[in-house]
């Protein structure tokens, strides 16, 4: 039998959190529920899950912060809950690494088609980890991309990317001198059946870059082409 998938709700309001849980549940997945940020962590230290929703105002802990605690530990896909006044909040949840938001009111069935997507991606590197598939590793000058073990390196230095990061670093350098706009990137990242905005993947950039010059203040590879896309720079 095959073990069912946990997610991680985290939502002051009872409603919603009892709501989405059912629906998840009917899905297949099990659920923990948290209440607030603070009980969350304790709970995700130690017992870890697939993936997390998080609302971002909350009691004691709010959101923000439990993304930042959460990103410092692991990789783990996050989806972030927002309202839709909360622009700047949806910016720097994705700095912070976030891999998706999705504003309230929202349909429970995009909530879903989003877990589903980020949960695949994660289900690919499982099987590439376990050898179940094969994949080649790509180098591009000083960078080493990894697939089966979701690893990426610069200059032999490991850069700890997120399942989405990862995406958007194997598409540029796949092709590199070529420039991608930024909806092939949401394509790349996403899929095809996911909508984000250009700005989701300005921000997902931005993180990468910080993270690439955190190992090399260097790094220039990627390149931003205006009005256009990106390109990673040829070797």
């Amino acid at each position: 039998m095959t073990e069912k998938q946990t997610i991680a709700l985290v939502d002051d309001d009872r409603n919603i959190l009892t709501s989405i849980q059912m629906t998840l549940e009917a899905e297949g997945y099990a659920v923990r529920a948290f209440i607030d940020g603070e009980q969350a962590l304790q709970d995700l230290t130690s017992r870890p899950v697939d993936l997390a929703v998080l609302d971002i105002k909350m009691p004691r802990m709010d959101g923000m912060e439990l993304l930042q605690r959460l990103r410092a530990r692991s990789n783990l896909p996050i989806i972030f809950l927002s309202s839709k006044d909360e622009e700047v909040d949806q910016l720097m949840g994705l700095r912070l690494g976030a891999d998706d938001y999705i504003t309230k009111p929202f349909s429970q069935r995009l909530l879903i088609e989003r877990i589903r997507a980020l949960l695949r991606r994660n289900d690919v590197n499982r099987a590439e980890a376990a050898g179940e598939i094969t994949s080649n590793t790509l180098v591009r000058g000083d960078l080493t991309l990894d697939e089966a073990r979701h690893r990426c390196q610069w200059k032999g230095s490991d850069v700890p990317l997120t399942v989405t990061e990862f995406l958007l670093v194997k598409a540029l350098a796949s092709r590199p001198g070529l420039v991608k706009s930024r909806d092939q990137l949401i394509d790349a990242a996403y899929g095809d059946n996911i909508y984000v905005d250009d700005r989701t993947i300005d921000s997902h950039i931005k993180r990468v870059r910080k993270k690439f010059r955190q190992v090399d203040d260097a790094f220039n590879q990627i390149e931003t082409l205006y009005g256009i896309g990106y390109r990673y720079k040829e070797d």
